[in-house]
């Protein structure tokens, strides 16, 4: 019998717990109250590695809900179309309306700092096994969604908790700092996957999808391009396989989170228009392959405008990254480091992608670049790019901040922190103004 048939209530029943936990203490207590050696054998420690893709990914309070729709909300890519959903009504209206009591920013939160507390249990006892290829592949896939959560914190929040301290309060770091310990996570995963590589039972014996040393590079380029480490970046995305996929994949029981909650429903939002949210400088053209890839079109019902792509139905599955990514990881890199020529090299096979060529159909379909050689033209083209073949990614906030876009073409630039943080513990941060 594979292993991931255990049961992970112990590791996941957690989330509505949290909801209700006070203070940012990274202490949860596990509700089944199992035995330590049950839970630090190979078995009990592959339930909670599952247990923590399940936490991430899974509903309306999961991590990867709350990244796509509150960077959707906040860079204008979607439209509300019940006000009634008031969470994700005031990301709609944005600004001031974003306020500590919103329940998406204390899910976002509390889901971010439970999937990093579990992701740990792994961590701390995997190293401890005697079979270091199985310990290999645990280590790995925990460090994927650790790197995740701390990241995802990190673009949206001004500082992230601390979580290498033990006291109960955590103290605060600046995101930049975030960044950099999202890295090291995958560093140290990649250093032990290099050592002893992970053994086939373990991948037997987690759900499928997850292409981990991929993935692992692909999260090395990315958070490699957000603190501004190029030649580092431009060597992540080059080591990642772009033939093969990485996803969070979803079944008639564990529904995809935007399909279940907004696609099928059409009673939460839905994208605000072909546009994409973009300025009129910045639009996509009208023959991009992209747009219907990502909206469909409903001529005689209202809204108009409907979720495709990633949230188009409920089995969907999510991509972790996707290879356009890694390309305009590349893009960038170059053109920051001022080697347009390969910055061109790069952008033109994001443009001129068919559908047919992408192991997930997104492909533009357009004529090479034909803009200015410069480096502030080639960066907002990489720009432009990246908001569309990523559309509804949750990586726009923190793109727009990065390429220094006006502030009018977001509704905020930084999450305030949930008043549970406020009441609970004294070293929260002050909010941010927008």
């Amino acid at each position: 019998m594979k292993l991931h048939t255990i049961k992970y209530t112990s590791c996941f029943a957690l989330v509505a717990v949290l909801l209700t936990t006070v203070g940012c203490k990274k202490e949860f207590t596990d509700p089944n109250n199992a035995a330590a050696d049950r839970i630090t054998s190979a078995a009990g420690l592959t339930g909670v590695a599952i247990g923590v893709q399940r936490a991430y990914s899974a509903g309306r309070a999961s991590s990867l809900y709350n990244l796509i729709t509150t960077d959707g909300f906040l860079t204008r890519q979607l439209n509300i179309i019940n006000q009634g959903n008031t969470a994700e009504y005031q990301f709609f209206l944005g600004g001031d309306r974003v306020d500590p009591t919103n329940t998406m920013v204390l899910s976002f939160w509390t889901n971010s700092n439970k999937v990093i507390y579990d992701a740990n249990i792994v961590l701390n006892y995997a190293p401890e096994l005697g079979d270091k290829n199985y310990a290999s592949g645990l280590i790995a896939y925990a460090s994927i969604f650790k790197a995740l959560a701390i990241a995802n914190m990190s673009m949206f929040w001004e500082q992230v908790p601390d979580t290498t301290g033990v006291g109960l309060q955590a103290g605060f770091v600046a995101n930049t700092e975030g960044f950099n310990r999202a890295l090291n996570v995958v560093n140290n995963a990649l250093a032990t996957v290099n050592a002893n590589a992970i053994s086939p039972s373990f991948l037997s014996n987690i759900p499928a999808g997850i292409d981990i040393v991929n993935t692992l590079q692909a999260l090395r380029a990315r958070y490699s391009l957000f603190t501004g480490n190029y030649a580092q970046a431009l060597a992540a995305a080059n080591a990642v396989d772009l033939t093969k996929k990485s996803t969070l994949n979803f079944d008639l029981v564990t529904l995809n989170p935007i399909f279940e909650t907004a696609t099928s429903t059409n009673n939460v939002y839905q994208p605000i228009d072909s546009t994409m949210g973009l300025p009129q400088s910045l639009e996509p053209n009208l023959a991009d392959k992209r747009v219907p890839f990502y909206i469909a079109i409903n001529a005689t019902t209202a809204p108009r405008y409907r979720i495709s792509g990633f949230g188009a139905t409920s089995t969907m599955a999510i991509p972790v990254y996707l290879p356009g990514e890694m390309i305009l990881t590349k893009a960038e890199a170059y053109a920051r480091q001022s080697n347009l020529p390969d910055a061109v090299v790069e952008l033109n096979k994001v443009l001129t992608k068919q559908p047919a060529n992408d192991p997930f159909g997104v492909g533009a379909g357009l004529l090479p670049y034909t803009g200015a050689i410069t480096q502030a033209a080639i960066l907002e083209e990489i720009y432009r790019q990246r908001a569309i073949e990523l559309y509804m990614s949750g990586l726009r906030l923190i793109d727009n901040r990065r390429f220094n876009r006006p502030v009018s073409e977001r509704k905020r630039s930084y999450l305030p922190y949930p008043f549970q943080e406020h009441d609970n513990n004294p070293n929260t941060p002050t909010d941010p103004s927008f």
